[in-house]
């Protein structure tokens, strides 16, 4: 798999056809999604995490998107996971690890040990995914519409 930076502006029906798919799994609908205030955050975050803001490729086909960075949460500098996606078809074959393990690399080279992501409850393949790779939930936020799950950096062997 290759990693690419997005360039909001030529990728912009990509990122938002990701983006409104991740919606209508997690939360049956992509209604409340602003595209326009995720495209101007995502350009900022792209110039802040250069190398956190990555299309994913596979033979030159745009088959995923990961956003992370690192942020402060209740006092501590931790990474975070905006979006770890995969499209349909690519799922269940094993690449979702080469998305982990580059999300992996980041944080340390960062020098980050702890880092956080939300999933919707109802999204149960994604939930177990991220408990396979060791992450445990933390809670219920935004009135119950989503979940924090917390891993650590240092015990995935890239």
């Amino acid at each position: 798999m290759e990693f690419t930076s997005i360039d909001v502006k030529k990728e912009r029906d990509t990122v938002l056809r990701f983006r409104r798919e991740v919606f209508q799994e997690s939360f049956g609908s992509s209604d409340s999604m602003n595209e326009e205030d995720y495209l101007d955050w995502l350009q900022k975050k792209a110039e802040e995490f250069p190398d956190g803001m990555k299309l994913v490729k596979k033979k030159g086909e745009t088959v995923g998107q990961l956003e992370l960075s690192v942020r402060e949460f209740k006092g501590r500098i931790i990474g975070y996971v905006h979006l770890f996606y995969l499209e349909k078809e690519w799922r269940d074959l094993g690449f979702g690890l080469n998305l982990y393990n580059y999300a992996m690399k980041f944080f340390r080279d960062k020098d980050i040990t702890e880092f956080h992501l939300r999933v919707a409850p109802e999204n149960r393949r994604a939930v177990a995914f991220y408990k396979k790779l060791g992450m445990k939930e933390a809670g219920e936020e935004l009135n119950g519409k989503v979940i924090r799950m917390t891993g650590s950096v240092n015990t995935w062997n890239l």
